[in-house]
């Protein structure tokens, strides 16, 4: 009898170590992450929950000389002159992820939650390869410039910016409040 998929997954992977173990990266090897692992990654990042199936994600992917094109919509919103245009151009590879934005809050609610919880499988299952990921949230990400020179149309929400590459350096642990302090329990 073979296993059920739940025994399976925990005899290869303890998803409590790779929740715990993960660590935001800033400072990455110069190497690139594979295209097909990172789309590997992403077949595993969709399996969030998301609400009747709607799926209201994409993702916008730089690397090498199109790392160019994100400095560029950067320098656009903000001018030539700053640290992320910089920036962008140092780490291997930066992946936007947009959300197509429902005017029906409720309806806006679910999906941006969903869409949060496949940007942390996204980085979760990069982590258990020892791939680190820096999931940045900026202002420049809602100008106006910055998103026409992407084609991020209105109707659209950049739920993050994530810098993705084999990590150079792995910063230590930093200590949680445990849960219990913050639960309130109705009985």
């Amino acid at each position: 009898m073979s296993d059920t998929p739940v025994q399976a997954a925990a005899k290869n992977l303890d998803i409590k170590e790779v929740i715990r173990g993960r660590r935001t990266i800033k400072k990455f090897q110069e190497q690139p992450v594979p295209v097909e692992k990172i789309t590997e990654f992403l077949d595993t990042a969709v399996w969030a929950p998301n609400h009747k199936l709607r799926e209201p994600w994409r993702f916008l992917l730089f690397r090498e000389e199109g790392r160019q094109k994100l400095s560029e919509a950067i320098a656009a919103e903000m001018g030539e002159d700053n640290k992320f245009v910089t920036t962008v151009l140092n780490v291997p590879t930066i992946m936007l992820v947009v959300m197509k934005e429902d005017p029906r809050q409720a309806i806006f609610d679910e999906d941006f939650a969903a869409t949060s919880a496949l940007v942390q499988n996204f980085m979760l299952a990069a982590w258990a390869e020892e791939v680190g990921t820096f999931w940045v949230t900026k202002p420049f990400l809602y100008g106006p410039k910055f998103r026409e020179t992407l084609g991020i149309v209105p109707g659209e929400k950049i739920v993050g910016m994530l810098y993705i590459g084999y990590p150079d350096v792995v910063p230590k642990p930093q200590e949680r409040t445990s849960a219990s302090e913050k639960l309130t329990i109705f009985k």
